[in-house]
């Protein structure tokens, strides 16, 4: 392998793949797709991705007993493996 195409080390995990899914999967769902904010952090070796929302659509985005929610979390996980990383998804006010 060239030195472009090694794995990352585990305190420089990045998922571009899985921010640019949740980025777009979230932004699909709310009524103000412009103050999505798509936050990414570090720790014990896997990737935080946290998502704020304009007010008023968390909600829409957690959707009825969180079934919303679970389901962007299982896509952009899947998403995830593309990037080599594993990632928690939360939604925060």
């Amino acid at each position: 392998m060239s030195d472009d195409q090694q794995p990352e080390q585990s305190d420089q995990l990045t998922a571009p793949t899985a921010v640019a899914v949740l980025s777009h999967v979230v932004k699909s769902i709310v009524d103000d797709p412009e103050l999505v904010v798509v936050d990414e952090s570090h720790a014990k070796g896997r990737v935080r991705l946290e998502v704020k929302v304009g007010p008023g659509d968390l909600g829409r985005v957690i959707g009825r007993r969180g079934r919303t929610a679970q389901s962007i979390r299982t896509v952009v996980r899947a998403a995830a493996t593309r990037d080599g990383a594993e990632v928690d998804v939360d939604f925060v006010d």
